[in-house]
């Protein structure tokens, strides 16, 4: 069936691509490991490559999901074949289920370490995080709980992801409409508002959300014109051996700039007094709240490069990298989880810090963990039939965390 998109018809592609899953399912795992800090598995995340972590890697696949995800629906709406509101529905509703997963994931690690608290009688426990705020002014925290004001450590990635799907619709319509001039005026936005350091302000408090909308929104269109690209079966950047040739050396610079001895100390000095004759900071800085400009050169290098390697894509098609896979499929319930267990980890890991095997141990158990619940998930979307679910789900990929209906189905939050 044609899916009329800007440009042209296209059809959705044969079966889903390997690669957004497979990616995805091995952010989610590396962000299991880097949120029990002082495990030796860092080593071998994405963070000790260079600049940028899974959390860029997750905002630009999620982006890419989205975009082939919801696309056809915005582009009949564009083409006065269909309706606004359906366009714009299944991104709000993915958004809300975000919010209610926020809202649960808060409240379940205030309970983690209140009780940790209580039961290894470490007062610490209560102020690990930015959790001190719900003792000391409960009334506001509460408050701000629901309005997305009040975040703690580890659980602070959804309240930008679910303000960009509530902005989706017009994203998707631009990228649809003027993909170049939407991208100029986006990536406009990322260098104003890492400049001025724009972001919404916590509650309570006086700081801003550890991820900025306003410029992480950057990083996400770009994977959403990827992924409408992709829809077509197109490249939004075309493969190029001048360009990869280019972002290849990028990486083995930002690698060597990492851990050559002496490299990195000298390079970043060299960055601060950039910043001291006026450049502006997110040009100059390693700031991850607002995106800065390594860190996110850093992620559109790496991803350009492993677009260009065929091999990558056979390889997360074989059956090795089928746990991973499976793990990007579940996405929001092996986020979730993984959120839980690696606070969960955090403790165990504070309250024995002597007991030798416990690092190396503990992110590999909550990784097969998570691994075993997106089986369960799995088993019982093909046994029950559920909307994305079974032979259906190899259409296309989903929509950034979860898995939202196939087209032609009810929709549902």
């Amino acid at each position: 069936m044609l899916i009329p998109l800007h440009g042209g018809p296209a059809a959705p592609p044969n079966r889903r691509d390997p690669r957004i899953d497979a990616f995805r399912g091995l952010a989610l795992a590396m962000i299991v490991v880097n949120h029990m800090p002082g495990n030796p598995w860092e080593a071998l995340t994405i963070r000790s490559i260079g600049f940028s972590d899974a959390a860029e890697a997750f905002f630009l696949m999620s982006g890419i999901a989205a975009g082939i995800a919801y696309s056809p629906a915005v582009a009949r709406w564009l083409d006065g074949s269909g309706r606004l509101w359906d366009a714009v529905r299944p991104m709000w509703a993915r958004s809300w289920t975000l919010f209610l997963v926020q809202i649960f994931l808060t409240v379940t690690a205030i309970a983690l370490f209140s009780w940790a608290a209580e039961t290894f009688l470490r007062a610490e426990f209560r102020q690990m995080h930015n959790l001190a705020r719900i003792y000391d002014d409960t009334g506001a925290a509460l408050i701000g709980l629901v309005t997305l004001g009040y975040q703690i450590g580890y659980v602070n990635i959804l309240p930008a992801y679910i303000v960009l799907l509530l902005v989706a619709p017009a994203m998707v319509a631009a990228g649809l409409r003027a993909p170049w001039i939407a991208l100029a005026l986006s990536l406009g936005l990322w260098a104003v508002a890492g400049w001025a350091r724009l972001n919404i302000p916590t509650y309570p408090g006086n700081g801003g959300w550890f991820f900025s909308p306003f410029t992480w929104q950057a990083l996400f269109f770009i994977g959403l014109l990827v992924g409408i690209q992709h829809r077509k079966g197109a490249r939004l950047v075309p493969v190029s051996w001048p360009l990869f040739s280019l972002a290849l050396g990028f990486l083995v610079f930002v690698l060597a700039w990492r851990h050559w001895p002496g490299l990195g100390e000298t390079l970043n000095h060299q960055m601060a007094r950039l910043g001291n004759a006026g450049v502006p900071y997110n040009f100059v800085a390693h700031s991850k709240p607002y995106l800065a400009l390594p860190r996110l050169l850093h992620v559109l290098a790496l991803a350009y490069v492993i677009s260009c390697l065929p091999a990558v894509t056979r390889a997360c098609g074989s059956s090795l990298a089928a746990p991973l896979r499976l793990l990007g499929r579940h996405g929001l319930l092996v986020f979730a989880l993984g959120t839980i267990l690696s606070l969960a980890g955090q403790i165990v890991m504070d309250v024995e810090p002597d007991v030798v095997w416990v690092p190396w141990v503990l992110p590999v158990a909550a990784i097969a963990l998570c691994y075993a619940a997106a089986s369960l998930a799995e088993r019982a979307h093909r046994a029950g039939g559920v909307p994305g679910g079974g032979p259906a789900r190899q259409a296309r990929p989903s929509a950034g965390l979860g898995d939202p209906p196939q087209e032609g189905r009810k929709q549902t939050a």
